[in-house]
């Protein structure tokens, strides 16, 4: 990690410490609190506790013009970036998707949704609905180590992790008391329940927790969607399309309309925040990835619509575009923040 990063957040955090002010705001305090000196692997896990709700910023008396200069939020969210690109496999990928994340994401759409559109008569087996155009064993053969690989890679970057910030051995109560947080999203209400000012410095709103929440929640049940339908393929030899009342598609059209409320939501709002208070290099990257993932709702949902009609194909091709662009970029963009968040969490369980 870059090493002047980690000594300006080594004085923020020391002043923090002295000060105690925003002792009960979110995960980041009573962590920062317990200890006296602050090493590298301290600050990585500070940082990935840290959900950049601005609270403690707006309420610091040490923030500019002082001569202190905090900007905790700001420092924080540098790290968390940096920690990502050092810990992921392989490097480079995710510092460039960083800085060129819309261009890469844009190109990566296009460029596979071409590649589907091109082979979809090679694929063709004379399926039924969507499998007309691209057989099962096909989709099969091109998305499962799509979805395999990443998860390899941030299993990769999450050993790193754990090792830095000196993760023990993992107990089930820690994992309970972090996934109780995540789900609820408790530190996103800056410790008084009245919810962040990420928007507004002087209007408290539980806005983006809602946001995250309907991101995270539509991801998972589109999972969960996935999941319905492979077992009822291999388990009871019921292939797809499948109809409305279905789980996979009461599962899919529900996590489809949160991802894309939510992802529309979290864009809006982002573009009203105070850039100055987060990781400014990283905005493009972030915003890339909101929008990626708001497309896969979107699509999914428009191609539900108009599967029927002669623009299927074109629709599949593009909804495969999105979703296997989302898998091949998850390790390097703001994605694996759900994975170090979590483990961050576990550590901080560890810790109580």
């Amino acid at each position: 990690m870059q090493t002047e990063l980690l000594q300006e957040a080594r004085r923020q955090a020391e002043i923090c410490n002295a000060c105690r002010y925003c002792e009960g705001y979110c995960s980041v305090f009573p962590a920062l609190h317990s200890a006296r000196a602050f090493s590298d692997g301290d600050l990585t896990q500070l940082a990935n506790l840290c959900h950049n709700c601005r609270g403690c910023y707006y309420a610091c008396q040490f923030t500019a013009p002082h001569e202190f200069d905090l900007n905790l939020p700001k420092v924080l969210a540098e790290i968390r970036r940096d920690s990502w690109e050092s810990f992921a496999w392989p490097q480079p990928l995710a510092r460039r998707f960083h800085t060129h994340g819309g261009m890469i994401a844009l190109a990566l759409v296009v460029g596979l949704a071409l590649i589907f559109w091109a082979i979809r008569a090679l694929g063709s087996a004379g399926g039924d609905g969507f499998y007309a155009v691209l057989s099962h064993n096909a989709m099969v053969a091109i998305f499962l180590p799509a979805f395999l690989l990443p998860l390899l890679s941030i299993g990769i970057g999450l050993r790193r992790y754990w090792r830095t910030v000196g993760g023990t051995r993992i107990r089930i109560r820690h994992v309970k008391a972090a996934l109780s947080k995540a789900a609820r999203m408790t530190d996103l209400a800056a410790g008084h329940g009245e919810g962040c000012n990420f928007e507004d410095e002087d209007r408290f709103t539980h806005a983006r927790r809602h946001m995250h929440q309907a991101i995270m929640y539509g991801f998972l049940l589109c999972f969960a969607a996935t999941s319905a339908g492979t077992i009822l393929h291999y388990v009871f030899d019921i292939p797809a399309p499948y109809p409305l009342w279905s789980l996979p598609k009461l599962f899919g059209v529900s996590g489809g309309v949160l991802l894309t409320l939510g992802c529309g939501g979290m864009v809006m709002m982002k573009r009203r925040s105070d850039q100055g208070l987060g990781d400014v290099s990283a905005w493009s990257g972030e915003i890339a990835f909101i929008l990626l993932l708001g497309f896969v709702g979107l699509s999914g949902l428009v191609l539900y619509a108009l599967g029927a009609t002669g623009l299927m194909p074109v629709l599949l091709a593009l909804h495969l575009g999105a979703v296997l662009t989302f898998f091949l970029l998850t390790p390097f963009t703001k994605m694996a923040h759900g994975f170090y968040r979590l483990a961050a969490l576990i550590r901080d369980a560890q810790r109580d």
